[in-house]
């Protein structure tokens, strides 16, 4: 247990500090923006500095924009998940205070592309051992909890936003390069964690009782329990079927290896889910 959650803090630490390299090296100089809550705080900081007589800078706006959204998950979605995501956004912020801004290449295809991929490896990573990068993950996480709504709508009305208000002040230039980095990052996300939001798990065990407790303890999701039988052995088990978010794989690929090793796990990507998809 120790040495997952050294690993975890690990993880969060390099993912954290890639995020703000890609900021201070590739984006913030070229003026292109990220997607989610870092461009949004990206482009406070650039109006605070264009229109006002002081400037506030990204890493400042960032953690004053995750406040809200965090006091809320503390006590909506879990103290874990929140912890770490706050964690990321607290280093995201003092790493943007840091290292300094530099304009690594007067190429403003190089800065979007490289700017893009190197961000969305801090974030991909940071997903995959089960925490976030605060923002629109967690809002994410608040919403799936909630209700079965999708979140991509609320992303796209945001990273709209900011790809409209970028072209409408600094030229349509620097909105088209922002859409380059976005997909950029969406793309690399997506191959090193997983694209879709929501995910089927089918567990086969001899050991069901004590997962469906196990699983319970720690996700707020209902389970399906169907009889197994073993092809090869003709033992009888027992078929758990889960439907998740995305943001909820690592903790249950921690509840299922410490419950039962041996359980055969399968997880496929759901498109849609109907009915309830929360447990009450």
């Amino acid at each position: 247990m120790y040495m997952m959650e050294t690993k975890k803090m690990i993880v969060v630490v390099i993912g954290a500090f890639l995020n703000a390299l890609a900021m201070n090296l590739f984006l913030i100089p070229a003026n292109i923006y990220a997607s989610g809550f870092t461009g949004l705080a990206q482009l406070l900081s650039r109006l605070v500095g264009s229109f006002a007589p002081f400037n506030i800078s990204t890493g400042i706006l960032l953690f004053i924009l995750n406040i809200p959204v965090t006091i809320i998950a503390w006590r909506k979605v879990g103290k874990s998940f929140t912890f770490y995501s706050f964690l990321s956004v607290i280093l995201m912020s003092v790493f943007l205070e840091m290292i300094p801004i530099v304009h690594v290449s007067p190429d403003i295809l190089l800065n979007a592309v490289f700017g893009g991929v190197i961000a969305a490896v801090g974030v991909g990573i940071t997903l995959k051992y089960g925490a976030s990068t605060g923002g629109m993950d967690i809002i994410a996480m608040l919403l799936s909890r909630m209700k079965d709504r999708p979140v991509g709508t609320y992303l796209f009305a945001l990273n709209g936003i900011i790809i409209v208000t970028a072209g409408y002040i600094y030229g349509p230039e620097k909105a088209l390069y922002t859409i380059v980095t976005l997909y950029t990052s969406t793309r690399v996300i997506d191959a090193i964690h997983t694209r879709h939001e929501k995910l089927t798990v089918m567990i086969i065990t001899k050991k069901a009782d004590e997962l469906k407790q196990a699983i319970h303890s720690k996700l707020v999701r209902g389970i399906t329990s169907l009889p197994a039988k073993g092809g090869f052995t003709n033992e009888n088990k027992e078929m758990l079927m889960i439907v998740i978010t995305r943001y909820e794989l690592y903790e249950l690929e921690k509840v299922i290896q410490e419950t039962d090793s041996q359980a055969f796990t399968n997880i496929v990507e759901t498109a849609h889910v109907f009915g309830m998809f929360r447990k009450d």
